[in-house]
């Protein structure tokens, strides 16, 4: 799709994420002399066609105060895999979860649930959860925590782009 100078400068305007305001579409309308409605509108048309994924929120968790961030991983039971990780997605603790092939015999995990807290304590203690939950189907697990801040991006336009 061929991008009009109004998508170029919208990608522009947003591309390092949409102002921390009460009305964030309307705070980039005015950057761009249109009306938020426009940006709505535009946004959901890009969206629709596939040029943009997805709009979503992409907290800093350590400034909210969630320093103990783990990747739990679960080595559950391939039949039961998808219906308990729906489960395990939906618990208040967990802000991802996603099944991912196994990698044997060094890796045997298949299920992975991102979990935050504001102790490793905490984080546990949540896992202690999943655990309940997966019961007999979970073979092993682990947690891996996170020892450093990954900046995330969303598109971004190139001079030539």
């Amino acid at each position: 799709m061929p991008l009009d100078a109004f998508d170029r400068d919208l990608i522009a305007a947003t591309q390092g994420g949409l102002p921390l305001v009460a009305r964030p579409y309307e705070a980039v309308g005015a950057m761009l002399g249109v009306s938020g409605e426009q940006v709505r509108t535009r946004l959901g048309e890009m969206l629709s066609v596939g040029l943009v994924r997805r709009i979503g929120a992409v907290p800093n968790h350590y400034k909210l105060g969630f320093v103990a961030n783990g990747m739990s991983v679960w080595d559950v039971d391939d039949a039961l895999v998808d219906t308990l990780g729906e489960q395990v997605g939906a618990l208040e603790g967990v802000s991802h979860c996603y099944r991912r092939p196994r990698h044997l015999p060094s890796w045997p995990y298949n299920l992975f649930a991102m979990l935050h807290g504001r102790s490793r304590a905490e984080v546990e203690q949540q896992a202690e959860q999943i655990a309940a939950l997966l019961g007999q189907a979970c073979g092993a697990r682990d947690i891996l925590y996170s020892t450093a801040i990954l900046k995330k991006t969303g598109l971004r336009l190139t001079a030539e782009g």
